[in-house]
């Protein structure tokens, strides 16, 4: 079994009507996930012609029917948010989670997401520019009762956020960051630096990450380690692959590890008669050890 160490949490796709998703959110608090998530997109690849809901009201109604989970974005992006109305979006489902959610934000990248509003596609440098001057904001804006702020890509003027989030000084950040300029933010913001699964390559994004940390003053065992898995190898195939993948995660010196909500077909494709063994083998008797 993994150690009782590393935490557990599930992605719930917003492609079905919530009287089919309600089930999935009640189950992930069911089955002792410490943290359930969703994508925060406009629409997402091969969804794009397919339903696809809201992020913010998912987990406002999300929060309603569950009260131990965490509950987050994984993630919301600069793509198509600013930083002033989404921060009274932030603080609004924070007070109706109860201090439950947490912000998973990254700088976006190519796709739907990214042309929507009209824009031209952000080139990667100006992503990461803007992701640059995005959290310092948001951050700001959550953290501070009137904020004014006039740079490069973002401006407010007297925005208030009153009366503030439940979670003191804000909602903690968890920053999806791949390269150093993302990871210092990460280093700097974060609460918990997010990444994708890539097989043979953890040791070296954690041994950067702890480099980044000592740059910039953060004490590197403060930040907690996330990876979004189901990309390079399904975890939903056995409990025996779930539980070598989440070992070797561990060991690598990752904190929490997620996984998506089996669906029918790809992407994510699994049987969910095996996320329920997972459940009972792993979650639940890992999250009472941790009790």
């Amino acid at each position: 079994m993994p150690p009782t160490r590393l935490r557990f949490g599930i992605v719930i796709l917003p492609e079905d009507r919530w009287s089919v998703t309600r089930e999935r959110w009640c189950a992930a608090e069911d089955y002792g996930f410490d943290h359930a998530w969703t994508y925060d997109h406009l629409t997402w690849r091969m969804f794009r012609d397919e339903p696809w809901f809201g992020a913010i009201p998912t987990l406002t109604a999300a929060a309603l029917v569950t009260s131990r989970i965490r509950i987050g974005t994984l993630v919301a992006s600069p793509n198509f948010r600013h930083p002033v109305p989404f921060a009274k979006e932030l603080m609004t489902l924070d007070d109706i989670a109860g201090g439950r959610l947490t912000l998973g934000i990254g700088a976006g990248g190519e796709g739907w997401d990214a042309t929507a509003l009209g824009q031209t596609e952000w080139s990667a440098e100006e992503r990461a520019d803007r992701f640059e001057e995005f959290i310092p904001l948001l951050d700001k804006l959550l953290t501070q009762p009137e904020t004014n702020h006039t740079e490069r890509f973002y401006s407010a003027t007297e925005a208030r956020t009153l009366p503030g989030c439940v979670q003191r000084p804000r909602v903690p950040f968890a920053v999806a960051a791949g390269g150093p300029r993302g990871m210092r933010l990460a280093a700097r913001f974060g609460a918990t630096w997010v990444t994708l699964d890539d097989r043979g390559k953890e040791e070296e994004q954690i041994e950067r990450l702890e480099t980044i940390c000592q740059e910039v003053g953060r004490e590197f065992e403060s930040l907690d380690k996330l990876v979004l898995t189901g990309f390079s190898q399904n975890p939903l195939s056995s409990v025996s692959e779930f539980e070598e993948m989440a070992e070797r995660y561990a060991e690598a010196g990752f904190t929490d590890l997620v996984i998506h909500w089996p669906r029918a077909s790809e992407p994510f494709e699994g049987d969910r008669s095996v996320l329920e063994r997972i459940a009972a083998d792993v979650l639940l008797p890992s999250s009472i050890e941790r009790r």
